[in-house]
This record gives C-alpha cells, sequence and structure tokens, in this order.
C-alpha cells in the first residue's frame, strides 16, 4: 500500500498589532496588485488601499514591520513599494521614529 505524505504546514507569522488593523478581513488585492495591471488602475488601487490605512489605529506598526523585514512588495501602513523605496530600512527603524510619506494627489499622479 502506498504512502501518501504530505508538504509540512506552511508557517504564516502573525504579528499582535495586525489584530486591530483596519485591514482585517480585507479583500488582499487591494493591497497587492495582479499581472497586468496597468498604471492608472495601480495608482487608483493603491489610493484606495493607502485610504483605508489612513484611519488604521496600527499604521504605525505596520510601516515599522515593512521597513524593518523589509516588505518588498503591496502597501503596508499606508506606502506603495516606491514610496517605501525611498525610506530608510533595517533594524535602525525598529524603535526609531518613523519617516512620513507626502502622497501627491491623484490627479498629480501620471
Amino acid at each position: 500500500m502506498a504512502t501518501t505524505r504530505l508538504a509540512p504546514a506552511t508557517h504564516i507569522p502573525r504579528y499582535g498589532w495586525q489584530d486591530s488593523a483596519a485591514c482585517q478581513g480585507a479583500d488582499l488585492d487591494l493591497f497587492f496588485g495582479h499581472e497586468g495591471e496597468s498604471r492608472r488602475e495601480r495608482a487608483e488601487r493603491e489610493q484606495r488601499a493607502a485610504a483605508l490605512c489612513g484611519g488604521c489605529p496600527v499604521r504605525d506598526a505596520c510601516l515599522r514591520h515593512a521597513l524593518v523585514v523589509p516588505e518588498r512588495y503591496g502597501v503596508w501602513g499606508g506606502t506603495t513599494e516606491e514610496e517605501r523605496r525611498e525610506l530608510p530600512t533595517g533594524a535602525a527603524l525598529a524603535t526609531g521614529a518613523l519617516p512620513r510619506v507626502r502622497r501627491p494627489h491623484p490627479h498629480e499622479a501620471a
């Protein structure tokens, strides 16, 4: 009789701050684009995601996580991939002050 082996379960880390996040239960497609997404679609999606992040009680913790890890993809802490590339990353941010991002008005984005 053949034995079926199951792959080990993938560990998905959870952080306490996530339980209070405004995005809890939101569709991940809002934060992570799909292949073939147009520039305009991406800008609009990122604006909607950032708007949800704007009033989030754990926005700073989320952004800090994204900068320390660093998270290369998606909207984290109200910032896009491109915005985070311009910010300092690494362990120094673990307890230090977070930089702020000036988001252009939607009509400024090309």
